[in-house]
């Protein structure tokens, strides 16, 4: 028998002591430890990383530390906390990171080659900073990569050809920085790019036609550089998407207001080891047929050189001219870039991010000239809308980079004249950003920017945070950033199959119908307006859930942005969908006893975990026979007289006349007496 025991511990033991180790002993120390490396070399004072500590718990306690379902760190998100230390080699420790944001901070020193080794590694933010060297060609062994921005640094040296391997890279930004060469061709086969930005450096020799292979390239920017040649004609399909100006070596007859090319264009320049002298050799553009200004026999005088020695000095004083502007605007931007960390207030705010300075953004118009586009500067709003509107503007660039410049991963859902996409901002906070067009806004943007202002000041716990707006001439379209619900909408927990984890228990579908009715009573008395503020398009689906599972209504007072087409559109929704009032076909008219028609509804579904509940609900709640409709899935765990109370609300909200529906206040104070429900 004790040899039957031995045998058996010999057996468990081993295995037993491997969970404890993973769970607790030997994988969260070494990455504590290695977390600690990291901490002493990328914060040397000590002052930005204090809940950085050998004693806690990096899943838990560490800033910025995010950690996978198996608590191995997947994520270190520290933008814009005033860093100012280097990046250390023991990052690549780190296997099962997937995102490393260190940007707006001060960083400095060189890009460690071993961050090649995160094979899992699909976001690399280290833009805004002051890191310097070269861009290490290991780089391109991180297959998973989609992200790369590292802009806005003082990287030299050239672009690794390497970086062709990553094939699922849709965003490469490497603009203002002190890159040289030519650019590789391999760029050419990242078929998942969508955004290519290698302006602002000294990038020389011509540009690759295999740029334009890419089949969901948008946008290339290669501004500012010293490229030379033909510039290929198939990037014509970028239209407005493609950049190219203050090249001055650059031609093509299909590119407004490049001249046209004399002869082929040149061969792509040969990489450094090609040349003896260890330079690459350039195709100097051949000089513009210049008439001179003498004539008869002051001409003759001159020596047979001296025409092109006059053209020799005059490209030398030009050349000169150019490079000390350039060091000028260069010394600029690097003392306001400088300046960027006073532009962020740091507060503990309730976004748990920046407080923008003077309400705009941090960056104000800076690096991002051509992305900034206000939607107007109206002058006939009053001083206080206007101080409104401009607090909420958001630069393009920040939306942009927010959504991985709207990722398909990234969206939320899709309508019949927008879209929504999940951010990530600059302070780490997550948002929700809808994106529509143009067309579809009131045409006159007075009647936009004064809908816009009325959206800016609802502020209500039960309503969708605004966060900021930003709209666009140049991409044709506008965007409302809101504070992102973790939870979904109401309508992803509605017909849940039995046993289902995502079922709601009766508490939390009492809180969220009083939410609702909270934040719909807050609308009808907003007193911005001479009516009433009515929503027009109460749904589950506009109904989102918060971290705490309280509700939040969306989409509220949109109809004042959008055209009629757009509201037209949404009523069709609402009645198929049940939502609708029946008086408005007769009347064609929202008014507050249609929003609670449609708050009715939502709790029948609400009670009845059901999206259909018309008419097997309504039967059932007019004889107050509430088993006959409440969600089996509670399985019998809800209390009776809150069932009867919510049931006797709904019918009276969703009563055929008008006249007989409570008002929403009414509604918020009846449930209000229900001590339960409180």
């Amino acid at each position: 028998m004790a040899a039957t025991q031995m045998l058996l511990l010999h057996l468990l033991l081993p295995p037993l002591l491997l969970i404890f180790f993973i769970r607790v002993g030997s994988l969260p120390t070494q990455e504590l430890q290695t977390l600690m490396d990291i901490k002493k070399v990328l914060d040397p004072e000590g002052k930005r990383l204090a809940s950085w500590s050998v004693n806690g718990d990096p899943c838990r306690d560490f800033e910025g530390v995010g950690c996978d379902w198996k608590g191995r760190v997947s994520n270190i998100s520290l933008q814009g906390k005033g860093l100012s230390g280097e990046i250390s080699p023991a990052i690549a420790e780190l296997k099962h990171l997937t995102g490393l944001f260190l940007h707006y901070n001060s960083l400095s020193g060189d890009i460690p080659r071993d961050i090649g080794n995160l094979s899992e590694l699909t976001d690399l933010y280290l833009n805004v900073n002051n890191l310097s060297g070269e861009i290490p060609s290991h780089i391109g062994k991180i297959r998973s990569l989609q992200v790369l921005q590292l802009c806005y640094n003082n990287l030299t040296g050239s672009i690794p050809r390497e970086l062709g391997s990553l094939k699922r890279l849709s965003v490469l930004a490497l603009q203002s920085n002190k890159l040289t060469g030519a650019i590789p061709a391999s760029l050419g086969e990242l078929n998942a790019l969508e955004r290519l930005d290698l302006s602002y450096n000294h990038l020389f020799g011509s540009v690759p036609g295999k740029l334009a292979g890419p089949p969901l390239l948008r946008v290339l920017d290669i501004r500012n550089n010293s490229l030379s040649g033909n510039v290929p004609p198939v990037l014509k399909r970028l239209n407005e998407g493609f950049s190219f100006e203050n090249n001055l070596g650059l031609c093509g007859s299909e590119f407004s207001p490049l001249a046209s090319c004399n002869g082929t264009a040149p061969e792509e320049p040969k990489p450094f080891s090609a040349t003896v002298t260890g330079f690459p050799s350039r195709d100097i553009p051949e000089s513009a047929n210049l008439r001179s200004p003498c004539s008869g026999t002051d001409c003759n005088a001159a020596p047979p050189n001296s025409h092109q020695g006059s053209i020799l000095i005059g490209l030398v004083v030009s050349t000169i001219a150019l490079s000390a502007i350039s060091i000028l605007l260069f010394t600029h931007y690097r003392r306001r870039k400088q300046k960027l960390s006073t532009a962020y207030d740091m507060s503990e705010t309730g976004g748990g991010g920046f407080r923008k300075k003077n309400g705009s953004s941090p960056l104000a118009s800076l690096e991002y000239t051509s992305g900034w586009d206000p939607l107007s500067e109206n002058r006939n709003l009053s001083v206080f809308a206007q101080e409104v509107i401009q607090s909420f503007r958001f630069n393009l660039e920040e939306v942009e980079t927010a959504t991985q410049y709207f990722s398909q991963v990234n969206l939320l859902g899709r309508s019949n004249f927008s879209a929504t996409y999940k951010g990530i901002l600059r302070d780490g906070s997550a948002v929700a950003i809808k994106r529509f067009s143009k067309t579809s806004c009131k045409s006159e943007e007075a009647d936009f920017l004064k809908g816009l202002n009325m959206l800016a000041s609802l502020r209500h716990e039960n309503l969708a945070r605004l966060r900021g707006f930003c709209c666009s001439r140049g991409r044709g379209e506008c965007f409302l950033i809101y504070d992102f619900a973790p939870n979904g909408n109401l309508l992803s927990y509605l017909d849940l199959a039995d046993g289902d984890t995502h079922v709601l228990d009766w508490s939390t579908r009492v809180s969220i119908a009083k939410g609702i009715a909270k934040g719909i009573a807050y609308l009808h008395s907003y007193k911005g307006n001479k009516a009433a503020l009515v929503h027009q398009n109460i749904s589950a689906e506009k109904v989102l859930i918060d971290q705490r599972y309280s509700a939040l209504l969306s989409n509220s007072g949109l109809h004042t942005l959008v055209t009629n087409d757009i509201v037209f559109s949404a009523v069709k929704d609402s009645a198929a969908t049940g939502y609708l009032a029946p008086e408005y076909t007769t009347t064609g008219r929202f008014t507050e006893k249609s929003d609670v028609y449609a708050f009715g509804v939502l709790v029948f579904q609400i009670v009845s975990g059901k999206h259909k509940v018309r008419n097997l609900v309504k039967l059932g709640a007019e004889a107050c026979r509430f088993h006959d409709y409440i969600d089996p899935n509670l399985q019998g765990r809800f209390f009776e007289y809150e069932a009867t109370k919510l049931a006797r609300i709904a019918w009276l909200c969703t009563h055929e006349s008008p006249i007989e529906r409570p008002s929403m206040e009414a509604v918020v104070h009846e449930l209000g007496n229900c001590s339960s429900i409180l």
